[in-house]
């Protein structure tokens, strides 16, 4: 079960515990929550190395009081070698999922840390770069502690992780996956955060460490060279936002699917659903992720190469794409690729700055390689790409990769500041917009999060269907309803299923006030400050 928790003077929540205690313990030393949720970054990429880690990319979006919120885009741009001709000599018809030609993009993770911490100092942030990173420190010298979603995802993938560069070094013992409360060593990524918190973070891309990431890259057969890693820089971005009944909604641009968020909760505002868990709503939701997708899927891309996103949250545009969801039964559409593993915070301080930040390695244990210099596990963000010469998405060298990562934050109209979100590759935006309409509709942050989820999507096994998975806690009254409605479900035999996401929210009341929780089916939680 996941509870509200209530805190005074700022709150919290990770996917994993160790984490929120991190960024719980800035936000009492005096930090505000940007310099929190630096910390929760480090340590997080310590203790959840199968959801995220330093060698993948981040998004974030941080908010003040009376000011416009601001956007970091950390994605990091594909390497030099990253030609189609050169994935189409070596045999490919697609961008490979693991091992060194799927690490091919530059992590741009720890260059957002680099930019957030400047904007921390400029609203009067003063905590050493050391601090923040101490925590992250301190848990990597312990080891990393291997959690029930480590062990599952590791068995899961064991067949494709096991020969990849360097995994098995790092997170097998004697060939096999540790078990439940196992520490591993983790004594390279110790000295790698101890070296960024004594250099600077932008070592990371142009000093001593930029050298032996290079040097482990080429090694693993990576097409990221040294060049590209001295080039990586994060862009601060004006987020996207559209205007509902009782709040204005904030996400990310592209390369991101932010805009897909932000359609689903804006047609779902016009369908005037009063009543969460019912037909309406889930159905409602449903519905409008299916035209969300359409644009997501034609628009979205590297930023130079997407369309005008505007349009689409344009109150016109929506007021009439809502008048195409049939309100009774299910549209047709094809599948999306449901894969991907990530992490969500958040953090809201005393003074009401507000962050919502997600980092990831996008899937488990991204491509499987590990540098063995530096304990940094590479993301496979590349597998975005198409090798279709035609695509919005082809892949060229330099060129940022669509990402499923969004960091939504929310305004609303009587004074309440939202910062929530889940990891779920493709159902990102779905367990959002639950979790969202659920406290919208009269839930509490914990009972918002602990109710049931579904995803719409691939149906498993079948890649030419589409479907909804569910968890086994709906009313079968409510599954009967859909079903006759002509959404095709597929139930699963978990409650709490790892692959609903692992969400979180916080919500700062006009009193000053923190509500907060955290994912059943993480090893998460809200902490107050």
């Amino acid at each position: 079960m996941s509870e509200t928790v209530v805190g005074e003077k700022g709150m919290v929540t990770a996917p994993h515990r160790a984490a929120a205690e991190v960024g719980a313990e800035v936000l009492r030393a005096g930090g505000n929550a940007v310099e929190a949720m630096i910390a929760m970054a480090a340590a997080i990429a310590v203790v959840y190395p199968h959801m995220t880690g330093i060698g993948g990319d981040a998004f974030w979006i941080i908010s003040e009081p009376g000011r416009p919120p601001k956007g970091i885009d950390g994605a990091g741009r594909a390497g030099a070698g990253a030609t189609i001709e050169a994935y189409r000599r070596k045999g490919y018809d697609a961008i490979p999922h693991r091992g060194g030609d799927a690490a091919l993009t530059v992590a741009g993770a720890v260059s957002t840390w680099e930019m957030a911490q400047e904007i921390a100092t400029a609203i009067g942030g003063r905590l050493p770069r050391q601090d923040l990173i101490a925590g992250a420190v301190a848990l990597a010298a312990d080891g990393i502690p291997v959690t029930h979603s480590f062990r599952a995802l590791a068995e899961e993938n064991l067949e494709a992780l096991a020969p990849t560069h360097g995994f098995a070094a790092h997170y097998l013992v004697d060939g096999k996956v540790p078990e439940i409360g196992t520490r591993l060593k983790a004594e390279k990524l110790k000295d790698t955060l101890e070296h960024l918190a004594r250099s600077g973070f932008g070592d990371f891309y142009r000093g001593d460490i930029a050298l032996e990431i290079a040097a482990d890259l080429e090694i693993a057969g990576s097409a990221v060279t040294r060049a590209d890693l001295t080039v990586q820089r994060a862009s601060l971005v004006t987020p996207l936002s559209v205007a509902i009944t009782d709040a204005t909604l904030f996400n990310m641009p592209p390369p991101t699917q932010g805009v897909a968020s932000l359609i689903i909760l804006g047609l779902f505002d016009r369908l005037k659903v009063k009543r969460a868990e019912s037909f309406e709503h889930i159905h409602g939701l449903i519905e409008a992720t299916k035209r969300a997708w359409v644009i997501r899927d034609r628009e979205v891309a590297d930023p130079l190469f997407s369309g005008d996103l505007k349009p689409y949250l344009d109150a016109s545009w929506l007021d009439a794409e809502a008048q195409t969801i049939d309100m009774r039964r299910a549209s047709p559409y094809p599948p999306g690729d449901p894969k991907g593993d990530t992490v969500w915070m958040g953090a809201i301080d005393k003074d009401g700055r507000a962050v919502s930040m997600i980092q990831s390695i996008y899937f488990e244990f991204g491509s499987g390689v590990v540098l063995p210099r530096t304990g940094i596990v590479w993301q496979n963000r590349g597998v975005g790409f198409s090798l279709d010469h035609r695509s919005h998405r082809a892949l060229a060298p330099g060129r940022k990769p669509f990402h499923t990562l969004n960091p939504p934050l929310a305004r609303f109209r009587d004074g309440r500041t939202m910062s929530y979100g889940s990891m779920g590759g493709d159902g990102q935006p779905q367990f959002q917009a639950a979790i969202f309409t659920r406290y919208l509709l009269g839930a509490e942050p914990g009972e918002a999060i602990d109710r049931p989820r579904w995803r719409w999507g691939r149906t498993w096994g079948d890649g030419s269907l589409s479907g909804v998975e569910m968890e086994n806690r709906f009313d079968p009254d409510l599954l009967e309803a859909l079903e006759r409605a002509g959404h095709e479900l597929m139930i699963l035999d978990k409650p709490y299923a790892n692959a609903m996401g692992h969400a979180g929210m916080i919500v700062r009341r006009p009193d000053g006030r923190f509500l907060g929780a955290s994912d059943p089916r993480s090893d998460g939680a809200a902490v107050g400050a």
